[in-house]
């Protein structure tokens, strides 16, 4: 008869059901894993027999079986380790055979006896709670687990201690949780809008884009801000729900870049480098891992010289953008991760990055621009709401000018604008489990109940499109970002009490003009 240990298999974020199913049989002495094991998990053996050997145990001179079933899903990584050596243990007699029946198994061990720390810890606890089941894991991941809820978790730091505590001679405690309700917000300073001299155009586009969620695309000349200004954004944006939270943490836990303590309290900011491969950035390579798009979900990707990307890696992420899903397709992977993450990118008009100043600019200008800014195809611009000049600041200016709001300012504003949204939301009957929580996320089906047009406003649109040629995209994008705009009008007219009437007024014409020039690089 089969020992059984359930563990998991992960596929993306989604969470598998694993039997570990162990079998002593006789025959001539063989150790097999079997059920398409990587080989990490072909490697176990040799882990699992050292570890046995470190406590004075040694394996039967018999034929071991381990299927790792259902044996048509690939078993990757080494957290195998810890369920097969307790199957083992189970099948040997020397634990009960029913100790584990209401557990989720993960772990690597040592040589030594050791479990060492393994990614996935939060996905698994969170899948072991749904099946009212406990979690055993590494101690080094117990503090990421005990996030998933009302679930038991069990973190030993050797197999020797597991052991004793499945015998019952020296019981562990489930960890709990010290904290009830966290503090989903910046842990350490944060760069401040405060720092930012001038450049008040774009200072109210970023916040346009922090409070809708919109795309943000900046051009102008090297030295103008436009990093200090996307560096700044996560220090305007709300802080984090606990399902946002929740949902970032999953993604970290798979990556194995969470923090110590083993949750997510800020909004990511990812800001790769324009030599990022096409696998790092929107995700893949052998093992299909989350890149930096899903990295950034729920938070800010911020691409600086943005045509220096690779063509196929900006090509890449117009599905995803749309999406908010990263969705990544291989000969033994399909694997879907969340990626609603809000873009900025900036970059410089040319490749010296003086187009427009007589000055400096070089002398193939203004050919050298039309080159370098047709590296962007017009779909991938199509896709980014607004677009902002950011011009030179001068030394006096920055010597002499006076320091702008602080990000706590702005952010007030920000918050109010969103509270002004979920209003909206909420009246026209989309709740927190439509998923839209800015008007970004507003899908173009819903946008006729949702946003409303006065008839001038209405207008104008219409002219506008036929006279810009705006794509429905580009339609669709621009009453979010009008929107937007006009809920910040009402937020700056009266912060303290917005009421459900004032949020459900049509748009006026004033609010689409001002979307439409922040479209003016597409239009041109």
């Amino acid at each position: 008869m089969a020992t059984i240990i359930h563990t998991v298999a992960f596929r993306g974020i989604d969470v598998i059901n694993i039997e570990a199913q162990v079998q002593i049989s006789n025959g001539l002495p063989a150790f097999n894993i079997v059920g398409l094991p990587d080989k990490a998990v072909a490697e176990s053996k040799e882990r699992v027999r050292a570890a046995l050997h470190a406590m004075g145990l040694s394996l039967p001179a018999k034929r071991l079986t381990i299927n790792l079933a259902p044996a048509d899903v690939t078993k990757e990584g080494a957290h195998y380790d810890l369920p097969i050596a307790l199957g083992l243990l189970v099948a040997m007699e020397v634990l009960p055979s029913d100790c584990l029946d209401s557990s989720v198994v993960i772990g690597e061990l040592a040589l030594d006896g050791r479990i060492s720390k393994v990614n996935g810890a939060l996905p698994a606890a969170i899948h072991a709670q749904g099946q009212h089941m406990s979690l055993i894991c590494p101690k080094a991941c117990g503090h990421e687990a005990i996030w998933a809820g009302d679930i038991d978790v069990y973190a030993p730091d050797t197999l020797l201690r597991l052991i004793n505590h499945l015998k019952g001679v020296q019981l562990l405690n489930p960890l709990t949780l010290n904290i009830a309700d966290p503090v989903l917000d910046e842990t350490g300073p944060m760069p401040d809008m405060a720092d930012i001299k001038g450049q008040e155009t774009a200072r109210y586009a970023l916040e346009i884009a922090a409070a809708g969620g919109h795309n943000l695309l900046m051009l102008g000349p090297p030295g103008a801000g436009k990093s200090m200004l996307a560096q700044r954004l996560p220090s305007i944006l709300p802080p984090l729900s606990p399902r946002e939270a929740l949902d970032i943490s999953m993604i970290h836990s798979l990556s194995g870049s969470l923090p110590e303590d083993g949750l997510m309290r800020a909004r990511p900011y990812r800001d790769p480098h324009h030599s990022a491969s096409l696998p790092a950035l929107v995700g893949g390579g052998q093992k299909a891992n989350p890149g930096e798009i899903s990295l950034a979900h729920r938070g800010v990707l911020f691409l600086d010289e943005f045509p220096e990307f690779s063509r196929s890696v900006l090509e890449a992420m117009r599905q995803p953008i749309e999406t908010g899903k990263a969705v990544i397709a291989r000969a033994n992977h399909h694997v879907t991760y969340p990626a609603n993450f809000q873009l900025v990118a900036a970059m410089n008009p040319c490749r010296c990055g003086n187009l427009g100043d007589a000055e400096l600019e070089c002398h193939r200008a203004p050919k050298c621009g039309m080159e370098y800014q047709s590296k962007l195809s017009g779909p991938i611009l199509d896709r980014i709401d607004m677009h902002v000049d950011v011009p030179a600041v001068s030394v006096m200016d920055i010597a002499e000018g006076k320091a702008g709001e602080t990000s706590e300012k702005v952010r007030e504003r920000v918050i109010a604008a969103r509270e002004a949204q979920k209003m909206r939301f909420e009246a026209a009957g989309y709740g927190p489990e439509s998923n839209i929580f800015t008007n970004a996320d507003i899908p173009a089906a819903e946008i006729e109940n949702i946003i409303k047009l006065d008839e001038a406003a209405r207008a104008l649109i219409k002219k506008s499109a036929e006279r810009f040629k705006l794509s429905a995209r580009a339609y669709h994008r621009t009453l979010r970002v009008a929107q937007t705009i006009a809920d910040l009008a009402l937020v700056q007219k009266n912060i303290a009490k917005i009421t459900l009437n004032e949020v459900k007024k049509p748009l006026e014409e004033a609010f689409i003009a001002q979307a439409l020039s922040y479209r003016r690089q597409v239009l041109n």
